[in-house]
């Protein structure tokens, strides 16, 4: 139970019909219920009611981000005010028609009068934005919530990666084979190493790193890919970025795509091939990958939680300002990742 009605608090068009609801109630409260005692009197108060609710819709997009975005509290205030001074007079005019003098609405004497039309607009204002804004901040101080949430994981994850047995064995055991043949290639290849295990030291602990560092760190553990399997495999790395140090990206988020290639890709004595490219164009990061799938393929083990964690932070960080589209038949597996990065203020 708690959860679907998590569900519908969460959900944007549930939260507009609840404003709506409580909006027209009070509306109606406002005008007495008798009054609404026939046809037209029902679609009239429902007029009314759309002009005043269009009213505070136009404020809501218009001119409340004069107050939230550009934080500009005096200018808000003043077209705020200009604009229930426009559809006061709006309202009066439309009561004073003579189409209206069989409605039982609005004949007092106090409820045509401008004073009245003018409370009626900043009241319905009032009761429609304050509700909006409740769930505005309901929902960015959850996406906050789970976003650290998701951080502290990506931390623990990170620590449990620095400290994973298989990952050292792997590298150590790549470094000595190659320090036997080729002795003279071990101290840049050790550099590597210590590069990969730097960044995720030194990342753990951060929400946002420059561009140049997520590429620095992708460029090594190609390096060490290319020492393991390069002589079996075709490995193509092209990166082209407009303004390396303009831009933030979240830390380790682009690895996972790459990792995942040269996991299924490369898991077969056969010929295969990874092939990456990455490109910023005024801050729009594409990432695109190939591999192979290899016909006969040792069996690899994967619990997808990688690829899986990776989606759920781009979800939380980057909301809409992302497309991914996953390609899988049986010759090659391909990821197209476009993403539009923040700028370092």
């Amino acid at each position: 139970m708690n959860k679907k009605f998590s569900k519908i608090l969460d959900n944007k068009w549930w939260q507009e019909i609840a404003v709506i609801a409580f909006s027209f109630t009070i509306y109606t409260l406002k005008n007495d219920w008798m009054l609404f005692s026939s046809v037209a009197s029902i679609l009239m108060g429902v007029f009314f009611y759309l002009i005043l609710y269009m009213h505070a819709q136009f404020n809501r997009f218009f001119i409340l981000p004069i107050l939230f975005k550009k934080q500009r509290p005096l200018t808000y205030i003043f077209l705020t005010l200009l604009g229930v001074l426009l559809f006061s007079v709006v309202l009066y005019e439309i009561t004073t028609l003579d189409m209206f003098s069989k409605c039982r609405l609005y004949q007092n004497s106090h409820q045509r009068s401008y004073a009245y039309q003018l409370a009626s607009v900043l009241g319905t204002l009032v009761c429609i934005l304050s509700p909006i804004i409740v769930f505005k901040f309901y929902r960015i101080h959850k996406k906050q919530t789970d976003e650290t949430l998701l951080f502290n994981q990506m931390q623990l994850n990170a620590l449990k990666g620095q400290l994973n047995p298989h990952f050292l064995f792997n590298t150590f055991n790549t470094l000595y084979g190659i320090s036997l043949e080729f002795p003279d290639r071990t101290p840049d290849l050790i550099m590597k190493v210590s590069q990969l295990m730097r960044y995720q030291l030194d990342s753990s602990n951060k929400q946002c790193v420059s561009l140049e560092e997520e590429l620095s760190f992708i460029n090594s553990y190609i390096q060490l890919e290319k020492e393991r399997v390069g002589y079996r495999c075709d490995i193509t790395y092209d990166c082209k970025i407009d303004n390396e140090n303009a831009y933030k990206v979240s830390p380790m988020l682009l690895i996972a795509f790459i990792e995942n290639a040269f996991k299924h890709g490369t898991c077969a004595i056969e010929n295969c091939f990874v092939r990456i490219f990455i490109t910023v164009e005024n801050g729009l990061l594409h990432l695109h990958v190939i591999n192979s799938i290899p016909t006969k393929k040792t069996n690899v083990i994967s619990t997808k939680i990688g690829l899986k964690n990776t989606i759920e932070r781009l979800n939380l960080i980057y909301g809409k300002e992302y497309k991914l589209d996953i390609q899988d038949d049986k010759n090659t597996y391909i990821v197209d990742l476009k993403l539009q990065l923040k700028k370092f203020v």
